[in-house]
């Protein structure tokens, strides 16, 4: 399997989590990444720990992702975060529209990704290469699966290289967004972001969160499973390769894995992967 692959990471809170962290990266590196990026907290709430973990990530010879939310944020406040990142030598960016943090108020002079895209490529030109989010099967905060695919073309007009999707189970639903954006004139690579199936709880409150559907008979299998942890993540290994393995087939641009810090299960699926 020759395929691009990049893998995402969120800030740890704890200095165990950070060398947890640096001991996951240093074994995924061993599958050359096309880069790693890092998580943004809602507000911007984890920019330090965030560019924190971007710099580390550079300074061990890897092309290093900063995410980039824009909700709550001023001109100025994020012109700053952009110079600063610039001078990191950060090349690539996600740029979201990003949730807000509990308790806090609407505000800021950003509405929509699309916003940030376009202020991000005003203020820096071809700077950055700017990743933005799809949504295969609708953003949970969509008017209508018709407004979310309007607004994706608008992050991409506004000045978008590329994306990554919401991890998603079913590739059809990613094979018909790819071909509604397409007729809509957009054709951006879209990178479809896998997240393999480490814990069923955590799996389940990820989901409802995020809008992500797991279809009923995976749902149905790990609930039988119960507490037993190796036979959930024997299944979910076998369902992540097959949709990989689904993907790679259809020529997909590059697969993006959400890791939640951990190498063990990316590794695993890489390397069935690549004995395929």
């Amino acid at each position: 399997m020759n395929l691009p692959l990049s893998f995402e990471f969120f800030p740890p809170k704890t200095p165990e989590g950070a060398e947890k962290l640096r001991m996951a990266r240093q074994a995924l590196y061993a599958h050359k990444p096309e880069f790693c990026s890092v998580t943004f907290g809602a507000g911007g709430s984890t920019q330090d720990g965030t560019f924190g973990t971007v710099g580390e990530i550079l300074a061990e010879g890897v092309p290093a992702a900063c995410h980039f939310s824009c909700v709550g944020a001023t001109k100025a406040t994020v012109r700053q975060q952009l110079t600063t990142l610039q001078i990191m030598g950060v090349k690539r960016l996600v740029a979201l529209r990003g949730d807000l943090p509990s308790g806090y108020g609407a505000g800021g002079e950003f509405h929509y990704a699309s916003d940030l895209v376009a202020f991000i490529r005003a203020e820096t030109g071809d700077a950055f290469r700017i990743e933005v989010a799809a949504y295969p099967e609708v953003h949970p905060q969509a008017r209508s699966a018709d407004a979310d695919l309007k607004a994706f073309v608008q992050k991409v007009k506004a000045g978008a290289d590329s994306a990554i999707t919401q991890y998603f189970f079913n590739a059809d639903a990613y094979y018909r967004f790819v071909d509604d954006v397409q007729a809509l004139g957009v054709d951006v690579p879209i990178v479809p972001g896998i997240m393999p199936i480490i814990s069923s709880t955590q799996l389940m409150r990820f989901s409802d969160a995020c809008g992500a559907e797991i279809p009923r008979w995976i749902r149905l299998r790990l609930q039988g499973f119960g507490d037993d942890t190796a036979s959930i993540k024997s299944f979910g290994l076998d369902v992540i390769t097959g949709l990989c393995e689904q993907l790679y087939a259809a020529g997909v641009p590059g697969i993006h894995f959400y890791t939640m810090n951990q190498a063990a299960a990316t590794t695993e699926i890489i390397g069935r992967l690549q004995r395929t």
